[in-house]
């Protein structure tokens, strides 16, 4: 025969009763509570947006002289093919006197959405250089070479490439003694001596330097 359990007496379940509330009401009040906690801040570096692109030392510098074509996407009567003038500046329609004197194409493209924003919905430009003439984008080599003067300065152009331009030294040149005058960007001189009569006699090509626009090759004449 199976015993019997005692059955609890009332007072014992009000105290169960009492135990169990105490217990589970601070945890009914953290849920209830109007102003929970809030989730911790992140405290992650956002990375800056992408920089603009980066000027290339041997991109094309615009100048006067220069003759451009500037392409305006779907809209033929707003593409040209302007020269730019002595003070710098070019008109084009719906766009007068803008700045192109010291910029590359890319970024005088940029220039001419930014004007005709108030004028076209997200306007497209290319601008192309037909003609070169500018002085910012020449090589300049004088003294004692066959033919001195102003080259058109081309991208991986050398000192080579310059000098079979003018036809190689002259008879009394001293070309182990030129020198290369080049300017910074913060407009500082700087002079690079050169060994063009090793490089064009002996076929030194670490004497073969690479060339910038606006250098200045000096070949001066032999002592004897």
């Amino acid at each position: 025969m199976t015993p019997m359990l005692p059955t609890p007496s009332p007072l014992y379940r009000w105290i169960l009763l009492a135990t169990f509330l105490a217990a589970a009401l601070p945890a009914w009040a953290g849920d209830a509570s109007p102003n929970p906690t809030p989730p911790p801040v992140s405290t992650a570096v956002v990375p800056p947006p992408p920089p603009d692109v980066a000027r290339d030392r041997t991109d094309y510098i615009i100048g006067p002289g220069d003759t451009l074509q500037i392409y305006v996407w779907q809209h033929a009567d707003l593409s040209v093919t302007i020269p730019v003038r002595p003070d710098g500046k070019i008109s084009t329609p719906l766009v007068e006197d803008l700045v192109a004197v010291n910029k590359t194409p890319y970024e005088l493209g940029r220039a001419i959405e930014t004007a005709l924003k108030e004028y076209v919905r997200t306007p497209q430009v290319n601008v192309i250089v037909t003609t070169p003439a500018n002085a910012f984008n020449q090589v300049k080599i004088i003294g004692q070479v066959k033919a001195p003067g102003s080259l058109a300065f081309r991208a991986g152009m050398t000192a080579m490439d310059a000098l079979l331009q003018v036809g190689g030294l002259s008879q009394f040149a001293a070309g182990n003694r030129a020198t290369l005058v080049r300017k910074s960007t913060s407009g500082k001189e700087e002079r690079i001596k050169l060994r063009l009569s090793d490089l064009i006699n002996k076929g030194k090509v670490e004497a073969n330097v690479e060339l910038r626009p606006g250098d200045l090759i000096i070949v001066p004449e032999s002592m004897f």
